[in-house]
């Protein structure tokens, strides 16, 4: 039953939190803090149960699965410390924003949607889990309703359907291949299945539609765009949470239907090399805080699909790959917390993220200094924190690999190397910037903000750092403790030999990539990007992926050739028309039936099902409420408090019990109207089971 607790209990508080909200802004803040501190506290306990299995009721003639295990132990406690860390910070943050009630919401339905992600037992629960995520985390995206965020959100949502429909498309050839979506079985059902072709075909749908929400290149247009809009916290669970869904998905047809296939890691490996580098050389063009950030995001999902492909290369010996992938997994969402906290920091005080704008902001505040630099040095992969040990897992498998594959691998590893020096160019572009330069205007002001967040957000902010250098220093039994529990949903080969992450040849590594780092930072990034003191992003607009491609070819392309196809019907005279009078007629049927709907809807709401209200004349005086109020005035009228005569509490008692009987009116009309609706809806579906079938 933990395991259903998990994902139920926040789904369950959202509307709690909704109808507090409409009461107490305090009590609705308080309230969001204490769901993520009790889904913690869940976490926590489902981490020490770590084996479990729950069967639903049937949904769409599937069962939806739930199942806990090593791998799913670790990162439902993952999220449910990040959740808690940014309601934390979230009151303060969103202060002065408006809509807070719908942000809260919606946050505590994804908190159950993302938790039903990771805990599914099989990739039909997955899937419904999935699309509930992406369309409840979309009012994230559009939270400040600007015109750049109402962009981002619809580029955001089309992504999401389009990925889900395309997963889903896979979802319905393994079912139809393998007979069966449940994870534990893929590995066999696949390795007998004759119809290579056909599983291929499936994952790749799969791959689309979970690589999409992870960011995976060339589907990555909507994470530059929409963390930018949304809030700080909210950016922070879209980079460290939603993302590892995408990589979730990835991993689960990974790891069992193509486990140990080497076309398969090299697809992979190719596309996380490309996501890896092309990330990294956005973020160092950038010049906004949170697209910097976001880019960041990008350029890490690459690491880990990186980490996944070599894994599908080594087959059996694959355990240093799957152990950077999930250990990297695991830092990168940490590493994101962290920093987006801080670029949280940055905007509820000066309301910007322009590096040129918020430049200077830092300097003399040294808790954001040492949060931000422990998360720019992690990120980087710099010894003693804990992204060096993820990454050095990560360059082993490759260095594995490459003695196995030779010189494309070699590739592969300069490649990973460099991406690792951009990295660092470009958090150094932005903890400069932030922390050691100074505005030429503004300074004073910026020097004068001591109190520049409250308590509670100071908390978030430490509690999202602490945990960063502790693993680092620790990581001979933290981080290898937690990748022995979590590669069993990776089914890794056993590690051959135990890893000295400070031996010469894993630190020769990472001073490459520091020597990178500095170069590019000192010959382009002072050099190039700046102009007379000033950042400037050169990144040229028109290579836009989404303008350049994907819009012309939605809204033009396809409508041109499906006017080409019509085209070349309307030339036959005997299909030309009969096309055409079907077409009407079908148009006729669909606005007829529509207008029916409408007339029998709006008829039976202003009849059978209208909302009363209670009238001045239906007024009943002699209500147990008003006589009550009358017995309290009395009270008052005998303690010398009120004069004789006045109905004080009578009229205040009775107007709150007015009050309660119009809202349980119109809720249980909505409610059986809902009913009724319903019910008619189920009887035209057995309708057409029992009689059209």
């Amino acid at each position: 039953m933990l395991i259903l607790f998990l994902v139920l209990f926040p789904l369950a508080a959202a509307p709690l939190s909704y109808g507090i909200g409409r009461r107490s802004k305090r009590g609705r803040d308080a309230f969001a803090v204490a769901v993520g501190a009790l889904e913690l506290g869940l976490a926590l306990a489902a981490f020490l149960q770590r084996h479990g299995q729950l069967e639903l009721p049937g949904l769409c003639g599937q069962k939806l699965l739930l199942e806990l295990d090593g791998f799913r132990s670790v990162y439902v406690c993952v999220i449910a410390l990040m959740w808690f860390v940014t309601l934390l910070f979230s009151p303060e943050y969103n202060l002065h924003h408006h809509n807070r009630n719908r942000y809260y919401f919606f946050n505590l339905m994804t908190l159950g949607a993302t938790m039903g992600v990771f805990l599914a037992g099989d990739l039909f629960t997955a899937f419904v889990f999935f699309e509930i995520m992406s369309f409840t985390s979309f009012p994230w995206v559009i939270q400040e309703e600007t015109p750049g965020a109402i962009k981002a959100g619809n580029t955001y949502l089309a992504v999401a359907v389009i990925g889900g429909l395309v997963a889903l498309m896979g979802l319905f050839l393994l079912q139809t291949k393998l007979g069966t979506t449940q994870i534990d079985a893929l590995y066999a059902l696949a390795a007998a299945c004759e119809d290579k072709g056909s599983l291929y075909l499936a994952g790749a749908c799969v791959l689309f539609g979970f690589g999409a929400k992870a960011g995976m290149f060339p589907l990555h247009i909507w994470l530059p765009k929409a963390h930018p809009v949304a809030p700080a916290p909210a950016s922070a669970l879209l980079s460290g949470v939603l993302t590892k869904s995408g990589i979730w998905g990835i991993l689960a047809i990974s790891c069992n239907i193509f486990r140990a296939d080497p076309a398969w890691g090299t697809v992979l490996l190719v596309l996380g090399c490309v996501t890896m580098f092309l990330g990294a050389l956005l973020a160092l063009f950038s010049v906004d805080l949170k697209r910097t950030l976001a880019c960041s995001s990008m350029s890490q999902i690459g690491f880990i699909l990186v980490g996944i492909g070599t894994m599908g290369l080594l087959g059996a010996e694959n355990a240093l790959a799957a152990r950077g992938a999930l250990l990297h997994m695991l830092n990168h969402s940490l590493f994101k917390l962290l920093l987006f906290l801080c670029a949280g920091v940055v905007y509820m005080n000066l309301h910007c993220l322009d590096l040129n704008e918020i430049r200077g902001f830092g300097r003399g505040k040294p808790l954001l200094q040492t949060a931000f630099l422990l998360g720019a040095l992690g990120i980087g992969g710099i010894p003693l924190l804990n992204g060096y040990i993820s990454k050095t897992l990560l360059h082993e498998g490759i260095v594995e690999a490459a003695a196995e594959y030779g010189w494309t691998l070699k590739l592969v590893e300069w490649v990973f190397l460099c991406s690792g020096g951009l990295t660092l160019a470009y958090m150094t572009k932005l903890y400069v910037a932030i922390f050691l330069e100074k505005h030429p205007k503004k300074q004073e002001d910026y020097d004068a903000r001591r109190r520049y967040m409250d308590p509670a957000s100071t908390l978030a902010l430490c509690l999202a750092a602490i945990p960063l250098p502790v693993l680092g220093l620790s990581a001979s039994w933290s981080m290898n403790a937690l990748a022995d529990i979590g590669t069993d949903f990776f089914h890794s080969g056993a590690l051959a030999h135990a890893v000295h992450f400070y031996a010469w040849e894993n630190l020769k590594g990472a001073l490459i990539s520091v020597a990178i780092g500095a170069a590019v930072y000192l010959l382009i990034v002072r050099k190039l990007l700046m102009k007379n003191g000033a950042y400037r992003n050169c990144w040229p607009s028109r290579l836009d992926l989404e303008e350049l491609l994907y819009r012309p070819l939605l809204l033009h392309g396809l409508p041109a050739f499906f006017g080409a196809i019509a085209a070349l019907f309307g030339e036959n005279r005997i299909l030309a028309p009969l096309s055409r009078a079907l077409l009407r007629l079908a148009s006729i049927l669909v606005h007829a039936v529509c207008d029916l709907t409408d007339a029998l809807i709006l008829l039976l709401r202003n009849t059978v099902y209208r909302t009363r209200t209670l009238h001045q004349e239906d007024e009943v005086r002699d209500t147990l409420m008003y006589r009550l109020g009358k017995d309290v005035d009395a009270i008052e009228i005998r303690l010398g408090r009120e004069q004789k005569g006045q109905t004080r509490y009578a009229q205040l008692f009775y107007r709150a019990y007015r009050t309660f009987r119009e809202t349980s009116i119109r809720i249980t009309g909505n409610l059986s109207f809902a009913l009724f609706m319903l019910t008619a809806a189920i009887c035209l579906i057995f309708f057409y089971i029992i009689v059209l079938q």
